[in-house]
């Protein structure tokens, strides 16, 4: 099975920090990705937090909820101390961010084949993972097939409980 990790800006535009074709657009890939085969990287998360308490202006106790949302909503990569020994080199060797080189570590250290991110360079692979950015007016061919994937279980979970 294919897995992709979610990048902070997608949860970020889901919680409506982008105005609301985004919001729309977030949160529609998020329901229709499979939530086993989607994966959050946990820096993902405490980024998400910090976008919605400083730039968002939400409060803690709102912003924690939305969090602890999206950590009931789908798998977590935990941050350890490997993953962020090989951001440092990813960082180093390709001049990223500390904490985008984490969320690239952390989606390779999860074996997934794709990085779901609007903020890194679409198509930049590194350790069986490639960047794709999934607001592009083309999206990767594993997104789109994921999504019908996505689609086709929730269908048969809605006809099931009919």
């Amino acid at each position: 099975m294919v897995s992709v990790a979610v990048d902070t800006n997608v949860l970020a535009y889901a919680e409506g920090t982008n105005g609301e074709a985004k919001k729309q657009a977030a949160l529609e890939l998020l329901r229709t990705l499979p939530p086993e085969s989607t994966l959050l990287p946990v820096q993902a998360l405490g980024e998400l937090f910090n976008v919605l308490v400083k730039k968002a202006h939400w409060s803690r106790d709102a912003a924690q909820r939305a969090v602890l949302t999206w950590c009931d909503a789908f798998p977590l990569i935990e941050t350890s101390p490997d993953i962020v020994l090989a951001a440092m080199a990813l960082s180093s060797d390709h001049q990223l961010g500390i904490w985008d080189a984490i969320a690239m570590s952390a989606a390779a250290d999860g074996g997934c084949r794709l990085l779901l991110s609007e903020d890194l360079q679409d198509g930049f692979t590194w350790s069986g993972v490639t960047v794709t950015n999934p607001f592009a007016g083309s999206r990767h061919p594993l997104v789109d097939a994921l999504c019908r994937e996505g689609l086709a279980d929730l269908a048969e979970t809605r006809h099931r409980h009919r």
